[in-house]
């Protein structure tokens, strides 16, 4: 913010910001006829989604007062953006405008005494070919060289009459009293980082290796640099992927051209992780990027072959200073270290990138300079010119390395004015683009027209970052590979920019395949390369599609392109108004422990933050990034419906997360680092625990069966834990990996042979698996049910038909169940390894039985190996991992969600766990909870009165369970959160709702709906024979039921025969629609309005003679809110036509 004065003497304080779509209106209102004469006419929205830059001047009441819009080609018909060059510097002699440095001005408008002032990062010229007097003294004007009575003139504003070039020269120690102020704002952290130390040694220390520079203004020093040539490359290489950059070594003269065979896949920034690729992908991506960086070093020549063997060391910081490199024994690795930095104030702070090329004139025998940052300060503007290296696996070191080429500084990075265009074998036009500097390729890009934007449109959200109706169809292109030298990857934004420019495109997408979907379906690997790309993009988030009912609408049914089933895909985004409009970076490391449904929605909401560039997010977890490649025959577990293999495709958050297979065996709090299975550390800035609850090998009571003994004689410790190895024919199921072991495992050793399988437990889970195990081809007289003893009768349905139906259904297999009992011993107490026979104690009489597979679902609960790492730890557990309302354990560095936490004893809260909520929505809030400390558009949690911070946040989500149950049923339940209650003890329906059955279970239909006193949809079961269209029910959950089409008193009326055929009629589908909650939003707002015009016309009357009821309707059927509804709804059904293909309206009739 800046105060500054209006010509009329008016003093207001200012800011510059980006402009939205909803300063539309008020651009509008300053357009006026001058205005139109000098920009032709404009159509605001349109201009601000091709503008590569619009920004807005606004007062502290957000009020605006000048708006310019800029784009890389002049606002003139009779010249192609593509070729304006050549015509401007024929027509004006500017041979130095390029469009790397060069915007032209489209719209300017502004209160009368308002002017603005723009900060172009690198753009150096500002054009505009028509004249504009509010201008005048900002702009120059350029001569025309062809025809001076042309009426197009052209005006030039250069950044350096503004925003001078700062001089750099070598540090003096009379330079010591400027600098002080500035040292003295970061002292502290200085103190801590460095040690004490004198500003004017430093200075007078220069000599050939070690250098030091000021920036000056007016006279003055504003700025600081310490560089030094001693660097330890040992260290850098142990800690950093270097390989790219030949390590930063000069390489022999006559050196292969290849890269070396040791490269890693993780050496590229912004890539899939490769533990997550199998080894087919990961084998072809390898070869891919050799021939890339051949090819590169082939087209480069001299750019790559000059002295590479490290330069300058800086330290640099905005807000706090960083840390020298050193390793964790000893600073010592690096001599000098101690002493470079870099310093500035923050006005000059965009500046600081004229400090570069005095550097590497001090040290000419150097290629490259390096800067190692501490992962916690923020990136500054320098690091914007430097290129971030992707750090070992291994690495320990908490800093982040930058490196910066000397060619990086050339500013000469430009495709060819053409592109060349070809056909792909299905005809898809294709054109072809490349990076050249000093006549040498550096780069390249292949975009071919996107033919499938309708699809792209129905199913990703892209219209939360442009106007679709202000592109047309051949504006969208896809991006089919992208290479570029690393020296120039900062270059990458301008160089996609150029490509659209080029190419006549404003938007394009990139689609990243899941491996698994790559090699089954044998796509053409080489359709899609690895990208660096990535970093420029920003993620688009799939949509919740409808189940359309396709029989029944017929001709009404939407389009093939927006009902048909694909390949799924995570989709990627790029436009005109991304070019300039750079992520903030993000380093702290963030790790996540445990691919929960909770850890994964976590990272699910820090990856897709458009504007926040994570770099650091690390999951570990036992194995790996969760399996989504399972078939219909592995599904032993039942499902929350959080992630489905298609949700994990279209997420791709393998992509944007760096994923460690193994357990956490320790967590060194002090060292801030965590230690996991095989001796990797992993260090941390912010732990979070996302465990959850596994089911535990059973401990048998060892009790003797023979002594004839119950369940009362046996004694039972519930938290005992199993300390003796497992049994190899003991299968416990706890996630889509231990599925495909004991799916390939069953195969093998079980399905043909004669033994009985055992299945111990209690849970949905324990059914699913009979069910998957009868798909499989066993025998139920060959399958085991046995249940354990429970504190409350029902079972896990909660639903006496579902139980019924399920029963009946084991019966009719031939499946034996068990009721109440105890595991007792284990081959009669004999050796475990194999399980041939399991002993039980009853109610009654023991039970023994021959088994040759024992499967376990009898206890959930924090797993032993966890526990023990939480309690030597020192964090405090009790019953669970203790947390507060922020998530925050008794250290703040660590955090923890989910079925593993419990809250603390004084929040009197032991009842509201998160096991009792949805896991999914959970997650949500912890990244919420996080997402402050590194989002500067967010205002942190304040400090909440004196008892106000012992409430406990309660989740409105539905707790959803579903799978296939024995009989071949599909079932789902979906639920209220609450503290679980037995059928039983729950209060009857009659007083606090409306249960609705409609179907049978001897049909398959059954579907049971309850609705609370309040008219609310609380509860839907549903169990059928057929496919439930789970994404549409769940839009159910929490409507009103006069917005179902009157449901209760429908069914009241017996007009409701069967709930599956009333939720496929096309009413409905609307329900359905993934932005129905924003246009329910609106009509609420909408409401709020006409209650308040309706108490103020009900106080103005004197008295109201009929009934309050129907006086109250008559005024608002006459009044305009009635109208503003029937507009939105109009609008929602007109803007999601291509979804809602079966509602008429007005013009279609």
């Amino acid at each position: 913010m800046k105060s500054i004065t209006s010509l009329h003497g008016k003093v207001e304080t200012v800011g510059v910001r980006r402009t939205e779509s909803a300063d539309a209106p008020d651009i509008n209102s300053l357009i006026t006829p001058s205005t139109a004469d000098v920009f032709g006419r404009v159509h605001v929205i349109y201009l601000l989604e091709q503008a590569n830059l619009a920004v807005t001047l606004t007062n502290t009441s957000n009020e605006l007062l000048a708006h310019a819009a800029f784009l890389n080609h002049p606002n003139v018909d009779f010249v192609d953006q593509a070729c304006w060059e050549p015509w401007f510097c024929e027509q004006f002699g500017a041979d130095k405008c390029t469009p790397l440095n060069t915007l032209f001005m489209h719209l300017f408008v502004a209160l009368p005494e308002f002017s603005i002032l723009h900060k172009l990062g690198e753009c150096v010229h500002l054009c505009r070919l028509f004249p504009e007097p509010a201008l005048a003294e900002l702009f120059e004007p350029l001569a025309c060289l062809q025809d001076p009575e042309s009426p197009c003139s052209a005006f030039v504003c250069l950044r350096h009459n503004h925003v001078p070039r700062l001089h750099i020269r070598r540090a003096r120690v009379e330079d010591h009293d400027d600098l002080t102020p500035i040292l003295a704002e970061h002292a502290s952290m200085l103190n801590a980082s460095y040690g004490p130390y004198f500003l004017a040694d430093l200075i007078e220390a220069q000599d050939e290796d070690h250098h030091a520079a000021v920036s000056q203004d007016e006279g003055t020093a504003v700025g600081f640099i310490s560089a030094s040539a001693e660097v330890n490359l040992k260290l850098l290489s142990q800690c950093f992927e270097l390989a790219p950059f030949d390590r930063l070594c000069k390489p022999a003269p006559e050196g292969p051209t290849e890269m070396e065979p040791g490269l890693d896949i993780a050496a590229l920034p912004q890539e899939p992780d490769a533990d997550s690729l199998s080894d087919q992908e990961v084998a072809w991506r390898r070869d891919a990027l050799k021939n890339k960086y051949r090819h590169m070093r082939e087209g480069t020549g001299n750019l790559l072959s000059a002295p590479i063997s490290l330069c300058a060391t800086y330290r640099a910081g905005q807000g706090a200073p960083p840390a020298p490199v050193t390793t964790s024994p000893s600073p010592a690795h690096v001599p000098d270290a101690r002493h470079s930095f870099f310093l500035s104030p923050s006005v000059f702070i965009h500046r600081s990138v004229d400090f570069l090329p005095y550097m590497f004139a001090l040290f000419p025998d150097r290629d490259f300079c390096v800067i190692s940052v501490p992962m916690m300060v923020p990136e500054f503007p320098l690091l914007k010119r430097f290129l971030r290296v992707t750090p070992r696996p291994a690495s320990s070191l908490p800093h982040e390395l930058y490196i910066c080429h000397r060619s990086s500084l050339l500013t000469c990075v430009r495709p060819p004015p053409s592109s060349t265009q070809h056909h792909d074998s299905h005809g898809t036009p294709l054109q072809a683009f490349v990076a050249v500097v000093q006549e040498q390729v550096v780069g390249t890009a292949i975009i071919r027209n996107e033919e499938d934007i309708e699809y792209i449109r129905s199913h990703y959200n892209i219209e939360s970052f442009i106007y679709f109706s202000h592109h047309q169809r051949e504006d969208h292109g896809q991006l089919s590979h992208f290479a570029l030298n690393p020296i120039f990857q900062y270059y990458a934004r301008h160089f996609l920019g150029e490509a659209l420019r080029l190419g006549h495109k404003s938007c394009l997408y990139y689609p990243i395949y899941p491996p698994h979907q790559i090699i089954k379906n044998g796509f053409n690997a080489s359709a899609h390369s690895l990208t660096w790309a990535l970093g420029c993009m920003v993620p688009v988030r799939p949509r919740r599609q409808i189940v359309y009912p396709l029989e029944e609408l017929g001709i009404n049914a939407p389009p093939a392109q927006v009902s048909k089933e694909e390949v799924p895909y995570a989709l990627n985004h790029f436009s005109r108004k991304l070019t300039m409009e750079p992520k903030l970076t993000i380093n702290s490391r963030i790790v996540v422990v445990g691919a929960s449904d909770t850890g994964m929605s976590f990272l699910e909401v820090l990856s897709f933050c458009p504007h926040l560039r994570f770099n650091n997010l690390i999951l570990i977890s036992t194995h790996g990034f969760p399996d989504s490649g399972i078939n219909e025959n592995m599904r032993f577990l039942s499902t929350s419906h959080s992630y489905s293999a298609q949700d994990h495709a279209q997420l791709s958050l393998r992509s944007r997360v760096h994923v460690v297979a193994g357990k956490i065996i320790s967590i060194d709090r002090a060292a801030k680092h965590v230690v996991v299975s095989g001796g990797c550390q992993v260090a941390y800035d912010h732990l979070v625990l996302c465990t959850g609850q596994q089911y535990q090998v059973p401990c048998p009571t060892g009790v003797d069966i023979s002594q004839q003994v119950t369940n009362s004689d046996a004694e039972v410790q519930r938290s005992q834990w199993y300390r003796w190895p497992v049994p190899s024919n003991l299968l416990t199921l706890n996630d889509n990996h231990d599925c495909q072991i004991a799916y390939h495992w069953l195969l093998e050793n079980f399905i043909d042979g004669e033994g009985n399988v055992v299945i111990y437990g209690n849970s949905i889970d324990a059914y699913t698996c009979v069910e998957a195990l009868l798909c499989m081809g066993v025998s139920g007289s060959r399958i085991h049910l046995v249940h354990l003893p429970t504190d409350s009768p029902g079972s896990c349905f909660n639903n006496p038909t579902v139980e019924r139906a399920v029963t009946e259904a084991l019966n009719k297999r031939g499946v034996t169940v068990y009721e109440n009992c105890l595991l007792a011993q284990v081959n009669d107490g004999q050796d475990p390894e194999p399980i041939t026979a399991v002993s039980f104690t009853t109610n009654k009489e023991a039970l023994r039985m021959e088994c040759s597979v024992f499967m376990n679902f009898s206890r959930k609960g924090v797993d032993h190996d966890t526990f023990r790492v939480l309690n030597d730890a020192c964090l405090v557990y009790d019953g669970g991992l203790i947390i507060d309302t922020a998530f925050l354990t008794n250290d703040p560095a660590i955090r923890a969600a989910g079925p593993l936490t419990k809250f603390a004893r004084r929040y009197y809260a032991d009842s509201w766990e998160h096991a009792h909520f949805n896991s999914k929505e959970v997650g949500q809030a912890l990244a919420a909870a996080l997402l402050p400390l590194f989002d500067p558009t967010l205002e942190p949690t304040s400090n909440l009165p004196e008892g106000m911070d012992r409430l406990v946040l309660i989740y409105a989500d539905a707790k959803i369970q579903g799978g296939k149950l024995p009989g071949g049923y599909s079932y789902l339940q979906v639920a209220k959160p609450a503290i679980c209650m037995p059928l039983v003890a729950q209060p009857s329906p009659a007083k606090h709702g409306q249960e609705m059955v409609t179907g049978s279970i001897e049909a398959g239909k059954y579907f049971c709906l309850y609705v609370n006193q309040h008219g609310v949809v609380e509860s839907i079961t549903c169990l059928s024979l057929k496919p439930i269209p789970v994404s549409n029910y769940l839009c159910l959950y929490g409507k009103h039921e006069q917005l179902l089409n009157r449901l209760c008193d429908r069914f009241d009326e017996g007009l409701i025969h069967d709930f599956y055929s009333y939720f496929k009629e096309p009413w409905c589908l609307a329900v359905y629609h993934d932005r129905f909650a924003d246009f329910e939003e609106e009509v609420r707002q909408i409401m709020e309005s006409a209650k308040v015009q309706l108490v103020q016309k009900v106080l103005n009357e004197e008295a109201v003679s009929e009934n309050p009821k129907i006086y109250l309707k008559n005024i608002f059927q006459k009044s305009d809110s009635i109208t503003t509804l029937k507009k939105s709804m109009l609008n929602y059904l007109n803007y999601n036509r291509y979804h809602l293909t079966m509602y008429a309206q007005p013009g279609l009739i």
